[in-house]
């Protein structure tokens, strides 16, 4: 296990990294990850690949495991004097926006600023009383007009600035969890699996772009054209208005997706071993698609069978969601020991057409 998981993921939900804008966080990401592979990688578009060898003959059977390394937030589409307009990247939650602070992301140095809405009588009467929309929303820098004009370019990123922390010794909270937190699950895994041997290659990705268009786990995909992917992501926490019957409570256990995204081999298989090592888990229905990269995984090139593993979730798209790390602890452990279960497979895993 890592040193300290806690203190890892809070540097981690510090760095910067929405969607088409990953860098500072892969550049964060890489000296964790050196060490635990045999190579890295690096795409064209930016995604990080952690790469350990099997031990069969080439060519050799693969699997990836990809968890999305981006996040939702902003981009400042117009400068009004002294205040900035915004354009979502990824999916916002108008609710919650008003009086957040945010950074945006200047060339010369990061700026701090507040999101502020103007008074409920001096918008349109169609959105008096109810949540204001983002486009009469604006950043306030408390700076001049001038001097915004002078630092800030339309197209600068912008991130929530909530800062993350701890609730208690198991409960994380902060902007970027989703997917940070399955970022630290695949370290975990990559550690786990040191001294150990497993006969097939397995790849641990660090995608980019899934908020927007999925475009990291489609290209790389593409390119390592795995016979299984699995796509590790987050799902709803039971919490206020999530019974139940739509999420799963924090800290006991992960999500094992099933559905026509799934192939039902996998998700099997992956079963086994939760149930094998004792870690709670609860059956993720998806009747339609994931929302997650396993869309893209699924598809690349000639296709692939894929699986979505899910950690719980609690106010997704919010600067304040919430994970438990006996959660995370547990998808790290499941995914380092499917690598190992792998051995006792068929040479060609299954095609979709045998009886789940």
């Amino acid at each position: 296990m890592l040193m300290n998981l806690s203190d890892f993921l809070l540097e981690l939900l510090r760095q910067p990294g929405v969607s088409g804008a990953e860098i500072q966080t892969r550049d964060f990401l890489v000296p964790w990850w050196q060490p635990l592979a045999d190579e890295l990688l690096v795409s064209p578009i930016g995604t990080l690949t952690a790469w350990r060898r099997g031990t069969a003959p080439p060519p050799r059977q693969r699997i990836l495991f990809a968890a999305h390394l981006d996040t939702i937030g902003m981009m400042v589409s117009q400068v009004e004097g002294e205040f900035l307009h915004m354009a979502p990247i990824g999916g916002l939650d108008p609710r919650v926006l008003p009086g957040q602070p945010v950074t945006v992301w200047a060339k010369e140095a990061p700026l701090p600023g507040l999101l502020v809405a103007p008074p409920d009588r001096l918008l349109p009467p169609e959105n008096r009383g109810k949540p204001v929309p983002l486009s009469h929303l604006l950043i306030d820098l408390g700076l001049t007009a001038r001097q915004v004009a002078r630092r800030v370019r339309i197209g600068d990123r912008v991130t929530f600035a909530q800062p993350p922390q701890m609730f208690g010794q198991e409960t994380i909270v902060g902007p970027g969890l989703d997917n940070r937190a399955s970022i630290a699950a695949l370290t975990l895994a990559l550690e786990a699996l040191q001294g150990r041997t497993h006969t097939w290659d397995a790849y641990f990705a660090a995608t980019v772009q899934e908020e927007e268009n999925l475009g990291g786990a489609k290209t790389i995909a593409y390119e390592l054209r795995p016979h299984v992917a699995v796509a590790v992501d987050v799902s709803f926490a039971t919490g206020p208005g999530v019974g139940e019957d739509k999420g799963v409570p924090l800290g006991e256990g992960v999500l094992l997706g099933f559905g026509p995204n799934i192939h039902p081999k996998v998700h099997q298989a992956m079963k086994a071993v939760a149930d094998r090592l004792e870690i709670p888990y609860t059956i993720d229905y998806l009747p339609t698609h994931s929302g997650t990269d396993a869309m893209a995984l699924q598809i690349a090139a000639a296709g692939a069978a894929t699986m979505v593993l899910s950690i719980p979730l609690r106010y997704m798209h919010t600067p304040v969601e919430m994970v438990s790390l006996k959660d995370i602890r547990r998808a790290g452990r499941l995914l380092a020991e499917f690598v190992v279960a792998l051995d006792e497979q068929d040479e060609t895993w299954p095609s979709w057409e045998d009886e789940a």
